[in-house]
């Protein structure tokens, strides 16, 4: 198939890296920049696309708010704020790769990004570029999968991709477990009643019930993005039969 727009879903670990040292760091240059190589390879196609980034390399809501206990409402905000760090560091990734971007955050911020309007982004997309969502769906209580779903639903896009550490959906923990078995396709009551780890379950009954393809694969992988809207590569596509 051939898409006219996507949604790439990314964690906040994936931009994420341990150096030389062994130091854990929040951010990596050089994810940074090979994610925003793999964007700009697939635009190249003519293909539209949108981001939705997640924050748990600086912050996570739900874990903050049991170790530190403040109230979960304001961890899942301060969550949210870190999702904008990560966005405004990608926007800079994909303009050192020669791309335009625009940065759209649920809860406005007019010094670093534009309030999220749809047909606003819409516009942006059908110009050529690239258009990342910051601060998740505006919300407490509701995760950046769910966010996606939501974004990816919202631009008609035709395939939502969620970028893992792993190349698609496994029925145990493959770094575990070497005898894991690889899904090459799924259907989205399969990830609710076999509560496979791909996505929480509201973002997934919300792909469910309009029909909203998911791929799941690895963002190690040299152009993966790419690879997987030609229909290469290692990944699980999962979908609702007819």
């Amino acid at each position: 198939m051939t898409y006219k727009r996507v949604l790439l879903k990314l964690s906040g670990e994936a931009l994420a890296e341990v150096d030389e040292a062994g130091q854990p760091q929040s951010l990596s240059n050089r994810m940074l920049h090979k994610i925003a190589a793999d964007i700009h390879t697939a635009t190249l196609s003519g293909i539209q696309v949108c981001v939705v980034i997640g924050g748990g390399n600086i912050f996570r809501g739900d874990k903050g708010s049991q170790v530190l206990g403040i109230d979960r409402s304001t961890c899942d905000y301060m969550g949210m704020l870190a999702t904008v760090i990560n966005a405004l560091a990608l926007q800079n990734a994909l303009e050192q790769n020669d791309m335009v971007c625009r940065v759209m955050t649920a809860i406005p911020m007019k010094a670093i990004g534009e309030d999220y309007v749809r047909r606003r982004a819409l516009s942006h997309m059908e110009k050529g570029r690239v258009v990342i969502f910051a601060a998740g769906s505006g919300n407490p209580f509701f995760t950046t999968d769910t966010a996606a779903a939501l974004r990816a639903l919202e631009m008609d896009c035709e395939l939502l991709l969620k970028a893992t550490k792993v190349d698609g959906v496994y029925d145990k923990d493959p770094v575990k477990h070497k005898d894991a078995k690889h899904y090459d396709r799924l259907s989205y009551n399969d990830i609710l009643s076999d509560r496979l780890e791909v996505m929480d379950a509201t973002a997934v009954a919300l792909l469910r019930e309009h029909k909203l393809p998911l791929a799941v694969f690895s963002i190690f992988e040299e152009n993966g993005f790419a690879h997987v809207l030609a229909g290469k590569g290692k990944y699980t596509l999962i979908s609702q039969p007819e």
